[in-house]
């Protein structure tokens, strides 16, 4: 038991700050969820902030507070994606590989999967068909290079600032842009991974 001032609750002090929390998250949870139904019903270009917000039950001053750009409605997870493309290195099984770690993120994050979720589906194809998007969505995944960078140094044993885990960590990001198009995305990826790989190892000497 902790000690308290007279007159409060254990919990009167920390409540209010959990509160405000809380209320915040559930507040950029709605505008998320309204961007992204409105955008899936009739497309990004078509739908204005004052709708997302109007949907939202907020005023666009509000929405502009946890979103600053239209684009950023769309990614609204970016430090939860940045925690698991971290933990994909981290947590990989014994004997994988890193690139082979990121290959595995890569095609389970990035891709669609036949018979996968219909929401994420929906989501990438949106992505996919909206230039802004995609554009902003690679920029929100290259923004992880440097952590993804120092992870692979730290579970490489490599110096922090070497050349070769910025590299693998650049392209690891890169890849499944460089597919956009192709008529096996997957197929794709995993071939730019199996390239990523022999050069990872050449330079390093490392196969894991």
């Amino acid at each position: 038991m902790t000690a308290t001032t007279p007159g409060t609750s254990p919990d009167s002090a920390a409540a209010p700050v959990g509160r405000r929390e809380r209320k915040k998250a559930a507040t950029r949870r709605a505008i998320a969820d309204a961007a992204l139904r409105l955008f899936l019903e009739r497309g990004y270009d078509a739908v204005g902030i004052r709708e997302i917000a109007d949907a939202a039950d907020v005023s666009t001053t509000t929405l502009f507070k946890h979103f600053p750009v239209k684009e950023a409605l769309v990614f609204d997870e970016d430090a939860d994606q940045e925690q698991r493309l971290l933990d994909a290195v981290r947590n990989r099984p014994a004997g994988q590989s890193v690139p082979a770690a990121l290959r595995d993120h890569a095609l389970s994050s990035r891709l669609v999967a036949a018979g996968g979720d219909d929401r994420f589906a929906a989501f990438a194809e949106l992505v996919a068909t909206t230039p802004a998007l995609r554009d902003y969505g690679q920029k929100m995944w290259l923004r992880h290079t440097d952590a993804l960078a120092e992870v692979i140094a730290e579970v490489s044993g490599l110096p922090a600032d070497d050349p070769a885990c910025r590299a693998l960590a650049h392209f690891a990001l890169e890849a499944p842009r460089a597919v956009h198009g192709h008529d096996n995305p997957r197929e794709a990826v995993t071939r730019a991974f199996d390239l990523l790989e022999q050069g990872w190892e050449a330079l390093t000497g490392k196969n894991t």
